[in-house]
């Protein structure tokens, strides 16, 4: 076996563990074999089985497609951009699909539609993928003209912090539900998402990350330039268009449902590379989808240990990831 594959099947052996100790582990310890009983229709307490089933599942399920969405949108943000510290959240992505919700968590009560689940959930859904649309349209267009990847990842940072400062101007102008919804939402939850919400979720993600792969070609290509990429009859316009499609719907539907979750699609892709030490993406993009799922669920177990938001434990989980980055590439030590 190689050492790739041997890679391989470890991280998919402990992303399943980690699935199995997301289920069992929360404030009342549950037994491996009454989540066995529970997941298989065994005999077991019926209070255990809803713990189960209602809530730890739907909640695990979300963590293992969310990492998964966050690390692919991350590492192709990074190939595409040629920035090691590109990703949705840095670009302004994230943001862009947060004021999206904003506007429709905001407006919903003026709407008379807060009060009907699935469709509450699709408003969320299509308001995020057009604000991550929208910013992340502006940053490719700006792209194409300024070459400079310095100046395109602060034109990010500033439509981030631009795109901020609407959203708290909205905050000060709603009402005390309305607001009370949105501020739980941004401080980011796994346990939030109901059935009918992962009904939404999970398609939406698998067509992302099916799009993830069917770049995974394109992406090999564009490591060397854009001009290289062309001279071996790569439609340019065409892969632009499929990535920016694939990163919407990542990042755009887990914003929509989970909060913005970040650091995930930033810190994930360096974790591949170093884990794999490769930069082929037949490796990094399953790498990194099997990396991210297993990051969120330690991230998603401790935070149940220590009762708290998941963007507390994947910024502190992230953040030496991106400062070891930044020092490798400038040579600071």
């Amino acid at each position: 076996m190689t050492r790739t594959a041997l890679l391989f099947t470890l991280l998919t052996l402990l992303t399943a563990a980690l699935f199995v100790a997301d289920l069992a582990v929360g404030s009342v310890a549950v037994p491996l074999g009454d989540v066995w009983a529970a997941l298989t229709g065994g005999a077991c307490d019926p209070a255990v089985s809803d713990i189960i089933l209602k809530i730890r599942l739907l909640k695990a399920v979300t963590a293992l497609f969310a990492g998964a969405a966050l690390a692919a949108s991350g590492l192709q943000m990074q190939t595409l951009f040629r920035n090691p510290l590109a990703g949705p959240y840095v670009l302004g992505v994230s943001s862009g699909a947060g004021l999206g919700v904003a506007l429709f968590l905001l407006g919903a009560p003026l709407l008379g539609v807060a009060g009907h689940s699935f469709v509450q959930s699709l408003g969320i859904a299509g308001a995020a993928w057009l604000g991550a649309a929208l910013v992340l349209g502006i940053v490719m267009a700006v792209s194409r003209r300024i070459k400079d990847i310095m100046v395109i990842l602060i034109l990010g940072m500033m439509l981030g912090s631009g795109i901020g400062s609407v959203v708290e101007i909205l905050q000060y102008l709603s009402s005390e539900a309305a607001l009370k919804s949105f501020v739980i939402w941004t401080m980011g939850s796994l346990g939030d998402v109901t059935g009918s919400q992962l009904t939404l979720l999970l398609p939406v993600v698998t067509a992302g990350l099916v799009l993830a792969v069917a770049v995974i070609k394109p992406l090999n290509l564009l490591l060397l330039g854009e001009n290289y990429a062309r001279t071996m009859g790569l439609n340019i316009q065409r892969t632009r268009t499929l990535i920016f499609l694939s990163t919407v719907l990542l990042a755009g539907t887990v914003t929509a449902f989970c909060g913005p979750v970040g650091f995930i699609g930033l810190a994930v892709p360096h974790l591949a590379r170093m884990l794999f030490a490769s930069a082929d993406h037949r490796v990094l993009m399953p790498g990194s989808m099997l990396a991210g799922a297993s990051l969120l669920l330690v991230c998603d177990l401790v935070a149940k240990l220590l009762a708290l938001p998941i963007n507390t434990i994947t910024a502190l989980m992230g953040i030496p990831v991106v400062v070891y980055v930044v020092v490798r590439n400038r040579n600071i030590f």
